[in-house]
């Protein structure tokens, strides 16, 4: 009898899958291994600003902002995490896509958000950006805390090392926060190569970032509890009793939850 004959294609793409889910899987261990102290800290900054009736922002830029949105307004999430939103670069949305990137480059914009956001002294300010180069997340850093914010910067180190800095003061994201979460993440953010192929590809940083975004806020919710302190943990929508729970969640921590005003 004979055997089918199998595509070479299809075998070509399970290779490749294989290769970037290692990858993937290698970055994380590498993560929860290498950053397990800064990961405590930025929980317990967290928790200490939840237990002393703060609120937490997070702030990315581009495909940095898909992990700082994933911790705000979700399932098994803490509810007081908010979106410090900057116009015009929170995702690609905005046209064309290339103004996000543009708008990174402009001095003075991170003061102009801050200032008029609800963010206050005692809060904390996640700011994620991979490359940490550029004018936004620099200065998002340096102004948060300089109104009294705990800053946490979630960055890859290795674009410190590699790349120079396009900010006036030649410094990077990493040199203006409290606590640094390195994504290992490497120049270019591309895990795979084939000389089939032009370019590196394959990028992982969006799995690696939102990974460690959640892993800070179960280690805060865990610390919070310990503490004695019940989080305020949001329910998902889609089970019985979920839009109940979140109502409630809702009411008793508004002065806090800026994502519903």
């Amino acid at each position: 009898m004979t055997e089918p004959r199998t595509d070479p294609r299809a075998d070509l793409a399970d290779r490749c899958s294989d290769r970037y889910l290692d990858a993937a899987i290698g970055l994380l261990r590498r993560v929860r291994d290498e950053e397990a102290d800064s990961i405590a800290a930025a929980a317990t900054a967290i928790a200490d600003a939840v237990a002393a009736e703060g609120r937490i922002f997070t702030f990315g830029a581009g495909h940095s902002s898909l992990a700082a949105q994933d911790v705000v307004y979700r399932a098994g999430g803490l509810a007081v995490v908010n979106l410090l939103a900057v116009p015009g670069t929170v995702g690609i949305d905005v046209m064309p896509a290339t103004l996000g990137s543009a708008l990174e480059r402009v001095d003075g914009l991170a003061a102009v958000v801050l200032d008029t956001s609800a963010a206050r002294r005692g809060d904390v300010l996640v700011v994620i950006s991979l490359s940490g180069r550029n004018p936004l997340p620099v200065e998002m850093a340096q102004n948060a805390r300089a109104l009294g914010l705990t800053v946490i910067g979630v960055t890859s180190v290795a674009y410190a090392e590699q790349t120079r800095s396009r900010h006036s003061s030649g410094t990077f994201l990493k040199d203006h926060c409290d606590i640094v979460l390195d994504s290992k993440i490497a120049t270019g953010d591309a895990e795979l190569t084939d000389d089939a192929i032009p370019a590196p590809f394959a990028p992982a940083s969006t799995v690696v970032t939102s990974a460690l975004m959640q892993a800070v806020i179960a280690s805060a919710a865990t610390e919070l509890a310990a503490r004695g302190i019940t989080p305020p943990m949001l329910r998902s929508g889609n089970v019985d009793g979920g839009h109940d729970w979140n109502g409630r969640i809702f009411e008793e921590y508004r002065d806090r939850i800026f994502f519903r005003h």
